[in-house]
């Protein structure tokens, strides 16, 4: 019999990782290329709110810990963590790269997404 955690802990870093790999998955397979795909909204940022715990290994580097839900661990251990992920290129500099790579499909792109954008306006004038 193994005395073994069948579901370590994981850390504060790989569950980071983790984050950011699920937000570029769905940009990595609707690849660009495919008619129907057209870029309508950007991740600003993502906000976090974790609870963990610090630990001290042998050697004193410092571990810290996020929680499973119901990870039974007291009270007294817990700290909460909010953590913020933002993205490196501003909304701009991203719309110019996709204007360079994507130049024949600039104008559809503006026109989904102002069609998008005005969905269900009764304004006329919009």
């Amino acid at each position: 019999m193994s005395n073994e955690n069948p579901n370590p802990p994981i850390g504060l870093t790989e569950l980071i990782e983790k984050v950011k790999e699920e937000l570029l998955a769905a940009a990595i397979t609707s690849s660009p290329n495919e008619e129907t795909h057209i870029p309508l909204f950007s991740v600003d940022s993502v906000e976090l709110e974790l609870q963990v715990t610090v630990k001290k290994d042998a050697k004193g580097a410092v571990k810290v810990y996020v929680l499973e839900a119901g990870g039974g661990v007291s009270r007294d251990d817990l700290q909460k963590v909010k953590v913020t992920l933002s993205p490196l290129l501003t909304k701009e500099q991203l719309l110019g790269i996709y204007k360079n790579l994507y130049p024949r499909r600039w104008q559809e792109f503006l026109k989904t997404s102002v069609d998008s954008l005005t969905k269900g306006s009764n304004d006329p004038g919009i």
